[in-house]
């Protein structure tokens, strides 16, 4: 005879009553992200989806254009357009496998067991800390080509420093040599140490034992477990360089002869110096639509490559 146990009503109503509450709580905590988000993420965004549409430039009103601005932006009548993308994609494809490569060598390297890890650890997460623009002002002064640190090293080994920022063949470079030195010990060396701690020890205990080397156990044990943590800091590393605006700005203002001269900053000069809000709406939109493409790819091919614990592999 089976025998059904049932709270009495009061009981019921009680704990009806207590996950109402805590259920209210919750929302009353999330609400300022809630209320902020609609505030001053969602409601520009959508604003700025609908002024993209337009002719707006603050003083006057906004008149409905339709899609001319984007024609405007795609087919040639921006001259700045294709030429900024360019560059970005271009400073994207080399930043970002150079930065995931050091920060993955770094956190390997921070991994061991040595003396004063924890002091090293520090060292290298400092640069991450510096402000963007105050780290652009310090290598300006750094890559000053006639009286500049780097040039006065290399003038003291007989070696003639480049012009770094003031040549418009160095100042991609040079400008990659500044966000490098501030992301590659930073967050995304943090997020691959926490990876790294995740791999199980006894895998590799097991894999020495059976004679693999130091490479073997990285390439053939760490390597693949860490691909999620790969997979995640390509997508949020990409994303990150793609919007590269500040230092640009600060350090070279987009030049010399426009060889900076990256998307976001096209943009910024579209909106806040040449006031063409409607058209710089419609730029933030391909953008957008951009950054979405690009995750989407990244998370469709991710399926073929990143490895996730208890996933059933066809």
């Amino acid at each position: 005879m089976a025998v059904r146990l049932q709270a009495a009503p009061g009981k019921q109503r009680s704990l009806s009553r207590a996950a109402r509450r805590e259920e209210l709580y919750g929302w009353l905590f999330a609400s300022p992200w809630i209320v902020g988000f609609f505030l001053f993420t969602a409601g520009p965004m959508i604003a700025s989806f609908y002024l993209g549409f337009t002719e707006y430039s603050i003083a006057n009103p906004p008149k409905w254009v339709g899609t001319a601005n984007y024609q405007k932006a795609l087919f040639g009548g921006d001259a700045q357009f294709w030429p900024s993308l360019g560059r970005t994609f271009m400073y994207a494809g080399m930043i970002v496998p150079i930065g995931l490569a050091g920060s993955l060598l770094i956190a390997v390297l921070l991994n061991q067991k040595l003396r004063a890890v924890a002091l090293f650890r520090t060292l290298f997460f400092l640069p991450s800390l510096v402000p963007v623009v105050a780290s652009a002002v310090l290598w300006q002064w750094l890559f000053q080509p006639d009286f500049g640190a780097i040039n006065g090293l290399l003038a003291s080994v007989g070696v003639k420093g480049p012009l770094w920022l003031s040549d418009s063949r160095s100042a991609p470079a040079s400008l990659m040599i500044i966000a490098l030195w501030g992301t590659i010990g930073g967050s995304t060396m943090i997020i691959f140490l926490a990876g790294l701690q995740g791999v199980p020890t006894e895998l590799h205990e097991a894999a020495s034992i059976d004679g693999a080397g130091a490479a073997q156990r990285f390439f053939r044990i760490t390597l693949p477990l860490l691909t999620p943590t790969i997979f995640f800091n390509v997508v949020i590393g990409l994303i990150a360089a793609l919007k590269v605006f500040e230092v640009a700005l600060v350090a070279t203002k987009g030049g010399p002869n426009f060889s900076t001269w990256f998307f976001i900053l096209h943009l910024y000069q579209t909106a806040f110096q040449n006031i063409e809000m409607g058209y710089a709406s419609a730029l933030a939109g391909v953008f957008f639509v951009i950054v979405v493409t690009l995750t989407a790819i990244n998370v469709h091919f991710s399926r073929r490559w990143v490895y996730y614990e208890g996933e059933e592999r066809q």
